[in-house]
């Protein structure tokens, strides 16, 4: 009775079994990348890549709601009333004041609202100036300066 080593060495495989182990290979070497490799097919890629930069207009509008909010001239009455609201009702607030509204778009940006709404929340009073801040709207004039 030869050992295994012998039976290994001595070993000639057909076209058959050479097929089939490819095959089970490729099959799975998919299920690993699929499953815990991380490798995801161009649709949910896509998905992905949508849904990120949503989150990220959301984000960046919310970022400036905030910043136009606390340079309105009466920012200290307005946070006041904001946080008398419901955390339920704030989003809504947000939105029907136009604060997510940016540029010509006739609707606010979707999910921008309770971004906005929760970093207004945690807006301390006291650390606000006491005097009104400029503008946010209002563009800074530039001086041409000219290069030589």
């Amino acid at each position: 009775m030869p050992n295994f080593s012998e039976t290994f060495r001595d070993f000639k495989a057909s076209k058959t079994v050479l097929f089939w182990s490819c095959a089970g290979c490729i099959v799975a070497t998919m299920v690993v990348g699929f499953t815990w490799g991380g490798w995801v097919t161009g649709g949910s890629a896509q998905e992905r890549a949508d849904g990120a930069a949503e989150q990220a207009v959301a984000q960046l509008a919310a970022d400036i709601c905030v910043n136009r909010y606390l340079a309105s001239p009466d920012v200290r009455t307005n946070l006041t009333a904001f946080n008398a609201e419901s955390v339920y009702r704030r989003s809504r607030v947000i939105e029907d004041g136009g604060w997510v509204t940016l540029a010509d778009r006739e609707k606010p940006i979707s999910g921008a609202a309770k971004l906005c709404a929760d970093q207004l929340a945690a807006v301390d009073l006291a650390d606000l100036p006491t005097t009104p801040v400029a503008d946010a709207r209002a563009v800074p004039a530039v001086e041409a300066t000219t290069v030589q």
